[in-house]
């Protein structure tokens, strides 16, 4: 209420609207706060709650649009409250986002972000003599710049980086906090991060050329009619990366962006299609489930990545395939054992930092004990009673090669190389090449050949003429004889089949290429391929070759592959 105005003063109707306003103002506030509350894992128990909450922030909306005259004078409500809302809306299609792996909630939230920016919502907070405000306007920002990295908006991000950079400048300038360094810490992550791919596309004018690598109509070879393969489906995955030192930005690193692309459709826009931007339609929901469900596990402990692994299983659909990706260090065995069993080969680190016992973590084990802080190929065993799908990238990837099948169900592991040549090996920190392979083949391919730029035309030719090595590879693989059968039951899903052809692909590639001498350089997996058939099939090396010789580094390969060998 304003100046020396009494409440008497104010007429009824508009006493109720400010009333009305703060109801929903505090009921957003409280339904919000308790989100954080619900479990991170299982499809059900949040569900109701977010619809709660959604219908509360649509009501929130509309109700001050309706009554933005009333409630600047008689509430005194300020832009950035407007911008706050906005904002608060942004985080619930994010989180929509991430808990059912619809792209299309990703376009949502980032129109409420986009709006706050275009209608400069927090542009007055600089002017206020507060410190949280400002904190919130660069909480803002780096949500904002998630998004639009998740939609491949480098452009933008470019600009809201140098618009962040800003506000963190005049931040630390006016108030003296001790957070100055963490917002520093968060622009060098991002800028890392967009600087992360190791190939830049460009134009005629050298702009560089934004590429998407999800998966999109056409870029999956179409099967054979009459192909014999399984009807399972890709439902469930978890992403899990836990590599010392690689680029990462709000708890995802390089890799786990890019297996999260390579296991999405390409996003439709759900706001052109039903209402104008700033209007909510929080139960408009695709009519099908493009995409299968993920978890992204940022250095989860043990307890962590078995508790999320455990709701997956629970919770898998029939016919349906859980995938579990690691992109982790390699954990060693330390002893040598008579026996050798299913933890005898080490895995790969998960975190050590919250897995306690009696309050201390433990650091002294006895030679003959196996590493606790790791994911052993033993802790996936129970898993196997449901078809599973495994891609290990790691140093110690071969570790999972000691696979059994217990159950008879499906299972396939892919397994990265375990050493790399020194040009490749300094560039880790940027992403791993095996991740690259499975994410975009050319972009690895081009990679390892030491090219920094294409231009946008070979580059589109170059991936025209993949989609037809694709297809000879997918043929490779059903009109194999001799191949295990699990490979076959996984062909039927679209993102498992492009990853077994991008799989078998770059380790046609890997083999051929004269940096890669040793056997450790090649991925692998479980069961094995028929190398005839497929890794080592002519077809493919004379594909690989033409390949190479578009892109001008023919001399990088072997010209006859027996020499390779």
């Amino acid at each position: 209420m304003t100046g020396a105005e009494t409440e008497d003063d104010i007429p009824l109707g508009e006493r109720k609207t400010v009333t009305d306003f703060c109801y929903l103002l505090d009921k957003s506030k409280q339904l919000f706060n308790g989100l954080r509350d619900l479990p991170q894992y299982g499809h059900k128990q949040w569900q109701s709650y977010f619809g709660r909450t959604f219908d509360v922030y649509t009501k929130l909306w509309k109700f001050q649009q309706q009554h933005r005259q009333v409630l600047d004078s008689r509430y005194g409500l300020k832009r950035w409250q407007i911008g706050e809302v906005a904002s608060k809306i942004g985080q619930l299609y994010y989180h929509y986002y991430l808990r059912t792996s619809e792209t299309s909630y990703l376009n949502e939230a980032f129109s409420f972000y986009s709006a706050i920016r275009q209608r400069s919502y927090y542009f007055q907070v600089n002017k206020e003599d507060r410190p949280e405000l400002v904190v919130k306007k660069l909480r803002y920002y780096a949500r904002y710049i998630v998004v639009c990295l998740l939609l491949n908006k480098m452009d933008l991000v470019k600009v809201l980086v140098k618009e962040l950079s800003e506000e963190i400048e005049d931040y630390t300038q006016r108030f003296n906090t001790e957070d100055q360094l963490e917002w520093n810490l968060v622009l060098q992550e991002v800028a890392a991060f967009v600087e992360a791919d190791p190939i830049v596309v460009l134009n005629d004018n050298n702009s560089v050329v934004v590429t998407s690598n999800r998966l999109q109509e056409g870029n999956v070879p179409p099967l054979e009619q009459g192909m014999v393969v399984g009807q399972l489906v890709l439902a469930d995955a978890l992403i899990i990366g836990n590599c010392n030192n690689q680029v990462k930005f709000s708890e995802l690193t390089i890799d786990m962006f890019r297996m999260l692309q390579a296991l999405e459709r390409e996003p439709v826009n759900l706001a052109t299609q039903t209402s104008k931007q700033g209007t909510l339609e929080p139960n408009e929901k695709p009519a099908k489930r493009e995409n299968p469900h993920k978890y992204l596990l940022y250095k989860p402990t043990f307890s962590q990545l078995f508790t999320f692994l455990s709701a997956s299983f629970k919770e898998l659909p029939a016919n349906s395939v859980l995938l579990v990706y690691l992109s982790a260090t390699g954990v060693f065995p330390t002893g040598h054992s008579d026996y050798e069993g299913p933890y005898d080969f080490g895995g790969v680190l998960t975190n050590t930092n919250r897995d306690v016992v009696n309050g201390e973590t433990v650091q002294k084990r006895n030679q003959a004990q196996k590493e606790m802080h790791c994911l052993h190929p033993g802790d996936l065993f129970p898993f196997t009673r449901k078809p599973l799908f495994v891609i290990v990238d790691s140093s110690n990837s071969k570790a999972y090669k000691h696979f059994t099948n217990l159950f008879g169900q499906p299972l396939v592991c892919l397994l990265s190389p375990t050493v790399y040549p020194k040009s490749v090996q300094d560039q880790s920190q940027r992403g791993s090449l095996f991740t690259l392979f499975l994410y975009s083949p050319l972009l690895a391919f081009s990679s390892v050949c030491g090219l920094n730029s294409v231009h946008r035309g070979l580059w589109e030719r170059a991936q025209e003429f993949l989609l037809k090595v694709y297809r000879d590879i997918g043929q490779m693989i059903t009109r194999s004889r001799t191949i295990d059968q699990a490979f076959l039951q996984f062909f039927g899903d679209e993102f498992l089949r492009l990853l077994l052809i991008r799989f078998v692909f770059c380790s046609a590639a890997l083999r051929l290429h004269k940096l890669f001498r040793e056997s450790k350089s090649f991925p692998e997996s479980y069961p094995e391929l028929p190398k005839q058939d497929t890794v080592e099939s002519s077809l493919l090396q004379k594909h690989i070759l033409e390949l190479a010789t578009m892109l001008d580094v023919q001399n990088l390969f072997w010209d006859d592959p027996l020499e390779a060998y």
